[in-house]
């Protein structure tokens, strides 16, 4: 049942998103990470009375059936199935060992009536909601202090009907922060994989203060105008593999946190040791992004074979005045680009502030970025990378970059401030602070 999900969808996704520089590399993989768990107890969300009509409204089913796993006890975890059909319900919370089974045609639904949304508090790394002070309305599917969950599938859909919540975001309307569609808190041993995670209020996929995370052969989707619907974003968390996955959203695609400002600080919890290989997408905004809220550090980020189209911003490193924090060894490689406002972006003046209380001589370290093997084609800017006068980005380095303007009237190709590094075999001509080093690449760069 696992294995029957769609291996056309696989073999079409690996045909179109391979590209030119798989050749005949062996495709490596995470899996490794998180072991795929087999459960040997298996219950059905309608054992508890579910009904998949798209009217009935399912929390009393999904929550029972949450609870009766928790108290199973069985060796080895159980698994949840939900035949298809559509199912609505209110947020539920998940359990330690067990798997959320959606088969094909399975719907999981999130009833659109915030009145009865659960509360909760703010992250500690935040200080306050992401959007307005106080607390944050729960994600859609959440899991606080578990471990060795999965949700997976035959391609079934966790749909977080996030358009009232988008309304409410534009008319100002709202009281707490939007909830994200999945997230997890303080868990590990996560594994996410062959679901479709459709129209998040808020984040889509977002694992926070977590170890050992695989996320792999998912697609993620919201419309392009709907506000702040990052696709998958590691925040605090360490050891997590994001691989072979289409993601088209309204915010990035993937974006690394860790915190923001005097709160992510004191918090101090890193996000290190990330992957992020074989995924493709559409956004108006990142493809691929650290911070801007990176105040407990980020450090130890991969994230290679990459493809990009119709974006705001190819590659995103983010952050402010007054974050603090650190991001180091950052490694992109492998990358194509077509039609992008922006290919290359890193900034020290980028994101806003949880309120007064941070203090603005806390000033972030850039250090050790590496990008690598980039192709762009109708890119109007090639780049820009601006650090702070008393802070700048340092140990940068571009190696084998072509990235093709538009025709036509347009910016300068690159635009730098306050940034020390070396370039090689880039195009167009980088700036000069980036000074040439032709002999070798990357590499050789110390």
């Amino acid at each position: 049942m696992l294995l029957r999900f769609s291996t056309l969808t696989l073999v079409s996704f690996f045909i179109n998103s391979c590209w030119w520089f798989c050749g005949e590399a062996e495709v490596v993989t995470c899996s490794n990470i998180v072991p795929f768990k087999y459960r040997t107890n298996n219950i059905s969300v309608t054992d508890f009375g579910a009904v998949g009509d798209g009217r009935t409204l399912n929390t009393k089913a999904f929550r029972e059936a949450v609870y009766r796993i928790q108290h199973l006890s069985r060796e080895g975890g159980t698994l949840l199935y939900v035949p298809p059909g559509v199912y609505l319900t209110e947020p539920f919370n998940l359990t330690s060992h067990m798997t959320l089974f959606l088969t094909a045609g399975a719907v999981i639904k999130a009833t659109q009536d915030s009145s009865n949304w659960p509360l909760i508090a703010p992250l500690p790394s935040y200080g306050r909601g992401r959007e307005l002070p106080g607390g944050r309305y729960m994600s859609f599917i959440h899991g606080d202090g578990v471990q060795d969950v999965v949700i997976t599938g035959e391609n079934g859909t966790i749909d977080g009907q996030g358009d009232v919540w988008w309304n409410m975001w534009r008319q100002r309307t709202l009281q707490f922060t939007r909830p994200n569609l999945v997230e997890f808190v303080n868990s590990r041993d996560i594994i996410l994989s062959n679901v479709i995670f459709k129209n998040s209020p808020f984040w889509n996929i977002h694992p926070v203060y977590c170890s050992n995370v695989v996320v792999r052969f998912v697609t993620i989707l919201a419309p392009h105008d709907s506000p702040n619907t990052d696709g998958i974003d590691p925040d605090s968390s360490s050891n997590v593999c994001i691989e072979d996955s289409y993601i088209s959203t309204g915010d990035d695609l993937v974006a690394v946190k860790s915190g923001w400002d005097e709160y992510g600080i004191a918090y101090g919890r890193p996000s290190s040791d990330i992957t992020i290989r074989r995924v493709s997408g559409s956004s108006p905004f990142a493809g691929i992004a650290v911070g801007s809220e990176a105040s407990g550090g980020v450090q130890n980020v991969l994230a290679e074979h990459i493809n990009l189209k119709n974006m705001g911003i190819g590659i995103h490193i983010k952050t402010n005045s007054g974050r603090g924090g650190y991001i180091l060894n950052i490694t992109v490689s492998d990358v194509y680009m077509e039609e992008a406002r922006k290919g290359i972006k890193i900034s020290g003046n980028v994101g806003d502030h949880p309120d007064d209380k941070y203090d603005p001589n806390a000033l972030p370290v850039v250090r050790g970025i590496t990008i690598k093997n980039v192709w762009g084609v109708k890119v109007l800017q090639a780049g820009l990378i601006q650090g702070l006068r008393n802070s700048p980005i340092t140990e940068i380095c571009l190696s084998d970059i072509n990235l093709h303007g538009m025709t036509g009237p347009r910016t300068p190709p690159w635009q730098c401030s306050d940034v020390f590094g070396v370039s090689h075999q880039v195009s167009p001509w980088p700036c000069s602070e980036l000074i040439s080093h032709q002999p070798g690449s990357c590499v050789n760069y110390s």
